[in-house]
């Protein structure tokens, strides 16, 4: 049996599972192969959608796990930003499948990344997310997901805590890290990034001693804020994580005060200056109003 290790929107699990894999004998044929391909260039449908009979204890029994989404365009958004986000980190890239529930879609209002090397993406949190915000607001949720891989890999976080929050918290500052790098996402401006943060941190919770709590809306802004600030350095997934931590928790104890960042001197002088900003994000004495003005 699979088990979860966090709950809710952008999670991550753990161990391993079994599933029905995606091969043309699954596919759901209402119509010849050849209509299909007519209505698909007709209407930019994916006609090579593949569909399976069960994805995991994860997600309702009713849904199906298929090998694209419904418009070819936006598979191929997906698939090409899988590609980019993993050839970034120099890594392998994960196997990206979609989840979609006929019967109850508002079921698929998530996305998972697991440790074996798979990410599931429900087509309503797709839908919603570039009805909301457009394309980068999926490539934020995507690079959110494969944050968790990049802890699988190299047993991040190094900081843990009772709940998912560190790893969550830290998913969304690898997120916010690619969004900027300029052979990343490559987003000059942080106003680019805020409104697609604007998703995420909407979803924050408050629910702080649950196991899945993944971080109030304040912390999440907070978090990939400190995530675009970071990608002014270019830093491999462990160092990162250590500077994550250094400035994420430093600035609510003040402990980047005392314990100087010895290891990035030059990446602390340009920190030093925002350091105040985060604070006042963390602790929601900058609204989302202004966060989305921030430089």
């Amino acid at each position: 049996m699979k088990q979860s290790f966090t709950k809710g929107i952008f999670a991550a699990a753990i161990l391993s599972l079994t599933i029905t894999s995606c091969t043309s004998e699954n596919r759901d044929e209402i119509v010849s192969p050849e209509e299909v391909a007519v209505q698909a260039n007709a209407e930019n449908l994916n006609s090579d959608l593949l569909d399976c009979s069960y994805v995991d204890v994860n997600w309702a029994s009713t849904a199906v796990l298929k090998t694209g989404l419904p418009l070819a365009t936006d598979s191929n958004f997906m698939t090409g930003q899988m590609t980019k986000i993993a050839a970034y980190w120099k890594r392998t890239k994960p196997a990206l499948s979609f989840v979609s529930d006929a019967a109850n879609q508002n079921s698929t209002y998530n996305a998972i990344s697991y440790s074996t090397g798979k990410i599931y993406y429900g087509y309503a949190i797709f839908a919603d997310a570039k009805a909301k915000g457009g394309n980068i607001v999926n490539a934020m949720i995507l690079a959110h997901e494969y944050g968790h891989q990049l802890q699988y890999a190299y047993s991040l976080p190094s900081v843990k805590e009772n709940t998912a929050r560190p790893n969550e918290l830290e998913a969304d500052g690898f997120a916010g890290y690619y969004l900027r790098r300029p052979t990343g996402y490559n987003q000059d401006t942080f106003a680019k990034i805020a409104a697609a943060y604007e998703f995420a941190q909407s979803i924050g919770d408050y629910q702080t001693t649950s196991a899945g709590h993944h971080g109030t809306p304040p912390q999440r802004r907070s978090a990939v804020r400190l995530g675009f600030l970071l990608a002014q350095y270019d830093l491999t997934a462990a160092d990162f994580d250590y500077n994550f931590f250094y400035y994420y928790t430093g600035v609510l104890n003040e402990t980047y005060r005392t314990a100087k960042n010895t290891r990035f001197p030059e990446l602390d002088a340009y920190m030093s200056n925002y350091t105040e900003e985060l604070k006042q994000i963390q602790t929601n004495e900058i609204s989302a109003e202004e966060f989305k003005s921030l430089k």
